[in-house]
């Protein structure tokens, strides 16, 4: 019998869900919120374990395929390990990948390879120490370069995630670049957001996509494309004989939303049809309310069925509700 498959009101196939498992992070990126940090939610109205298990059986029965893990940082939150545990047994899950700043993983890595983790994406804005310490306001750069090592060793997909901020790393372009020449690893440069805990604004872009670019190919002028995996955030290239690559995600320009495949689920259990939306329905009030499995399923079909065509028309939406947040609360 063929697997269900799941499709947005635009025709999008969704088969990618990403999970927030904590609003709490043990670095202060001054990209992601305050220096004080944020008022966290309080335990009891962050979803369990066991009934994000149950939400990713119920979406795995839908079609969906593949769960990232986000947080916050996801390895704050005690009994990590054996929560992916539960989700590496779930059948008809191909892939489950996690976003990490490094900081808390690198002596689970071996145990992360054992039970089949994907891929990692690996926050890290900087390859200089003091530009690392200014931007995360945290001095653990060390910690985090073993992780990466780590990672490399098990052989376990990289890909670095680097925002791309004016006046605070525009040297690590050209070092992170450089890194894809000698490691196997996805450098992936980003446009910087406006979800950095502050409130309403009107954020200005310095460095948008088309910029990212030009400064690399002023650096590489034989920077070649390469094919960008299906439903790609970013655009890939490589440097010649490189060992790695090199990805643009241009996520403030918002120019993938067209092949977007993915839901988000924040820590309070708030579903995300997209990064720019205000929040659908509950789905933790839904579990804790005793809806059977159907009614999960329809209430997903419903939302679903109202997608915003764009990360625009999503934030347009939400004219009474202006994005400003921290992606810690969403999921990054």
């Amino acid at each position: 019998m063929d697997k269900p498959r799941l499709f947005d009101n635009h025709g999008r196939i969704i088969n990618y869900l990403r999970l927030a498992v904590t609003d709490r992070c043990n670095l202060r990126c001054f990209y992601c919120m305050p220096e004080e940090g944020i008022d966290y939610v309080d335990k009891d109205d962050l979803m369990t374990y066991e009934e994000m298990e149950r939400l990713i059986r119920v979406l795995v029965d839908m079609g969906i395929e593949k769960v990232r893990i986000t947080g916050g940082e996801p390895f704050v939150r005690k009994d990590m390990m054996p929560f992916l545990q539960q989700l590496s047994q779930i059948e008809g899950l191909k892939k489950i990948n996690i976003t990490t700043n490094g900081t808390l993983t690198a002596g689970l890595v071996p145990e992360l390879k054992k039970m089949g983790i994907h891929s990692v994406n690996l926050s890290l804005d900087s390859l200089d120490r003091d530009r690392f310490f200014q931007i995360t306001r945290r001095d653990v750069f060390d910690k985090v370069m073993q992780t990466l090592e780590a990672l490399l060793e098990e052989k376990i997909e990289v890909k670095i995630n680097a925002v791309v901020m004016e006046g605070k790393n525009m040297e690590d372009l050209f070092l992170l670049a450089e890194m894809s020449r000698t490691r196997p690893v996805g450098i992936r440069f980003i446009e910087e957001m406006p979800f950095n805990g502050a409130g309403a604004q009107s954020p200005r872009l310095f460095w948008d996509h088309r910029q990212i670019l030009t400064y690399l190919r002023a650096h590489y002028p034989d920077l070649e494309k390469v094919q960008d995996p299906p439903f790609s955030t970013s655009q890939n290239y490589r440097i010649p004989g490189a060992a790695g690559t090199i990805g643009i995600i241009a996520a403030y320009s918002r120019t993938f939303c067209g092949t977007c495949n993915r839901i988000r689920i924040t820590p309070q259990g708030m579903l995300k049809t997209c990064l720019y939306d205000a929040g659908v329905f509950n789905v933790r009030d839904l579990l804790r309310n005793e809806a059977t499995d159907a009614q999960l399923h329809d209430a997903f079909l419903s939302a679903l069925g109202s997608r915003a065509k764009n990360g625009f028309e999503a934030e347009q939406r939400r004219w009474e509700n202006p994005v400003g947040e921290s992606m810690s609360t969403i999921g990054g």
